[in-house]
């Protein structure tokens, strides 16, 4: 199924980076995003930082696990991007106009919610590419209330 970005994203508003789903697969998910003038991240240019790449990456990761989640009908949930220790990219900036395809595909996970991804993003000559790891607490309330407890301990 291909569902609205906006649905299994757990983001509102201007921080829905992605424009929409091209393909989902078991393992893998490719987005779409084509950089208009305005949008977050954005120079008065309309040119997209390089940096903010790793944030699509991680999107596009999100929107995976949340289609994941809706297939199985279960809420979407909210998940950590923990880093990456090498992210490349061939330019500065992602021009303003630049149709960007994302895609992440899942290299390993664990019972615990842990998971690898490598990614990349094409535009044309563009081209960046990561590997991010990722972690979703196998229950989010729990976790939460775990980490308010260890905050007001401190």
């Amino acid at each position: 199924m291909n569902w609205p970005v906006a649905d299994v994203l757990p983001h509102a508003g201007e921080m829905i980076l992605l424009d929409r789903i091209e393909a989902l697969h078991s393992e893998r998910i490719v987005c779409s995003r084509t950089l208009r003038a305005g949008g977050m991240f954005q120079d008065a240019h309309g040119n997209l930082p390089a940096w903010a790449g790793v944030e699509l990456m991680a999107q596009a990761i999100a929107a995976w696990s949340g289609c994941r989640a809706r297939a199985e009908q279960q809420p979407v949930q909210l998940g950590f991007l923990l880093g990456t220790r090498q992210y490349r990219c061939n330019a500065e900036v992602f021009p303003l106009g630049a149709c960007l395809r994302i895609e992440a595909e899942r290299d390993f996970h664990d019972e615990h919610g842990m998971a690898v991804f490598s990614c990349r993003i094409d535009a044309g000559e563009l081209h960046a590419e990561a590997r991010l790891n990722v972690y979703r607490p196998p229950d989010a309330e729990a976790f939460f209330q775990h980490l308010a407890g260890a905050t007001q301990h401190d």
